[in-house]
């Protein structure tokens, strides 16, 4: 019986193999098999033919495997963004439960306490666990679950890990963002800094400031204000940029959370938004379309994240129940620029 369950698992179809059949990203795959439409027709002519070939269905591999008994995924998490953490963990539960594993879920509130959190998964038995940003950026905890022998998929780093990742380029988005801001008209812009501790706060100020340089502009540090990600932390940050008649035309949040607490600011100061003040974030969670006006930011594809670390974590067990070696693999997530009501050419201060 063991040994049937073990063909089982082998020989199932992932969304992988059908990647290497196409020549593609296994993130194109995904979107193809999502039905989005940023997929060129002739690249999606390839991915549907290799699914068609392979006789591959969506999260079959999946439930391949978990029917050879129980199919265990961790994940540890710790974002001090409350939205972007509530969007992971919804997409994350609903692509779990359609592939039929267990997710187990274990909070990590500080990072010094992190490693006693990976210890708590390790010891529930997973069979590989799930590192969302901040987390995924730690090479001690990465270290610590490949001796334990469970592999980890690092999900938004924003850098190369040493094993599974879907990386972020925090960089090239927020100097795209900053572009978009300056092609507006803006010259004058504040920035609001994410969490101080983390490589994507630093990543995307980095963009910031290298579109600025493009442009021929200064860096003022009393434009730059210290956040830590939180909805709080944006609200304390654009008292201080907007304090005054000396103020900026445009505020770059480095997350959404923050870019709403600066809409808040201005609401109260009762600016108009986009007309008195532009406001932009990044991460495009749910909140950017739920307040108003409806947010200008940069997309993280959130849902085919999950699905996508999920899908490269099951067949990473699948190899080591085979006895095959463990692999390395990175994926670049691409993003978007979402253009909303939040960001106009600034209004003259005459006028």
């Amino acid at each position: 019986m063991k040994n049937r369950r073990r063909r089982r698992g082998r020989n199932a179809v992932t969304l992988h193999d059908v990647a290497r059949r196409a020549g593609v990203s296994p993130m194109t795959v995904s979107r193809v098999i999502g039905g989005q439409n940023n997929v060129s027709e002739p690249m999606r002519a390839r991915v549907n033919v290799a699914i068609e070939k392979l006789g591959y269905s969506p999260d079959s591999a999946a439930r391949t495997l978990a029917s050879a008994g129980t199919l265990k995924v961790g994940l540890l998490y710790g974002n001090p963004s409350a939205t972007f953490t509530s969007e992971f963990l919804v997409d994350l539960l609903e692509n779990s439960g359609r592939i039929g594993c267990q997710l187990i879920l274990e909070k990590c509130s500080t990072a010094p306490k992190a490693q006693a959190s990976a210890e708590k998964l390790i010891g529930k038995g997973i069979d590989a666990v799930l590192l969302p940003t901040p987390l995924c950026d730690s090479l001690a905890l990465a270290q610590q679950f490949e001796r334990a022998g469970i592999p980890a998929v690092a999900v938004g780093t924003g850098r190369e890990a040493p094993g599974l990742s879907l990386r972020i380029d925090n960089f090239r988005g927020a100097e795209e963002m900053t572009r978009y801001l300056l092609a507006l008209g803006h010259r004058d812009i504040g920035f609001i800094l994410g969490h101080p501790r983390q490589i994507d706060s630093a990543q995307r100020y980095e963009g910031f400031v290298s579109a600025l340089r493009a442009a021929g502009l200064p860096i003022h540090p009393k434009r730059i204000k210290q956040g830590q990600y939180t909805y709080r932390s944006g609200l304390q940050a654009a008292e201080q940029l907007l304090k005054g008649k000396d103020r900026p035309t445009a505020i770059f949040a480095s997350n959404d959370d923050m870019a709403a607490g600066a809409l808040a600011t201005a609401h109260r100061l009762k600016l108009d938004v986009p007309q008195d003040l532009s406001i932009v974030g990044f991460d495009d969670t749910p909140l950017a379309t739920t307040i108003w006006p409806r947010l200008t930011t940069i997309r993280q594809p959130v849902k085919e994240l999950t699905r996508v670390a999920l899908a490269m974590a099951v067949e990473e067990i699948r190899r080591r129940r085979a006895g095959e070696t463990p692999t390395r693999r990175q994926e670049i997530v691409k993003l978007a620029l979402m253009k909303r009501d939040s960001a106009a050419p600034p209004r003259s201060r005459a006028s």
